[in-house]
């Protein structure tokens, strides 16, 4: 599993989304703080926005603590975000669940506060703590993603 999970990582640092989901079990649970929890196609298509639109992403990982059943891991993203090119730090612990040797289930934990603060500026800092805020850009995320056809 560990060399799934590198693979994942890999992917995402070279904009590879079709690997990245071929690490996925069909049944895909994902979970985070900006798109809430998605399943199956629009994981995946999450994946493919994110690689098309972060012309600068860069991720980074370690500590990884994987076996047959679970795992985690720590990574970093580097981007800009917006039409200020605001620069985005987002500092990630993701924990992962397995089956049948793919990845069943991912869910990546970080500050939305602290990812708001660096992608918005000071209109980040007021309001990217609140409930308002995590469930508006949650809404917006769904929007996005119902746009999006897989290839």
């Amino acid at each position: 599993m560990k060399e799934l999970i590198k693979t994942f990582y890999t992917a995402l640092n070279d904009h590879d989304p079709a690997t990245m989901c071929n690490c996925y079990h069909k049944d895909i649970v994902f979970k985070d703080p900006i798109f809430g929890e998605l399943k199956g196609d629009d994981v995946k298509k999450m994946w493919y926005w994110l690689c098309e639109n972060g012309k600068d992403l860069t991720a980074k990982f370690s500590d990884l603590n994987i076996d047959d059943q679970k795992g985690s891991v720590y990574w970093e993203a580097r981007y800009t975000f917006g039409t200020r090119k605001r620069l985005v730090l987002n500092r990630v612990h993701t924990t992962f669940e397995f089956k049948d040797g793919k990845i069943i289930k991912h869910v990546d934990d970080y500050s939305l506060h602290r990812w708001a603060s660096q992608a918005m500026g000071w209109k980040g800092k007021v309001v990217g703590g609140t409930t308002y805020f995590r469930k508006k850009i949650q809404h917006r995320s769904g929007r996005l993603l119902k746009k999006i056809t897989l290839p």
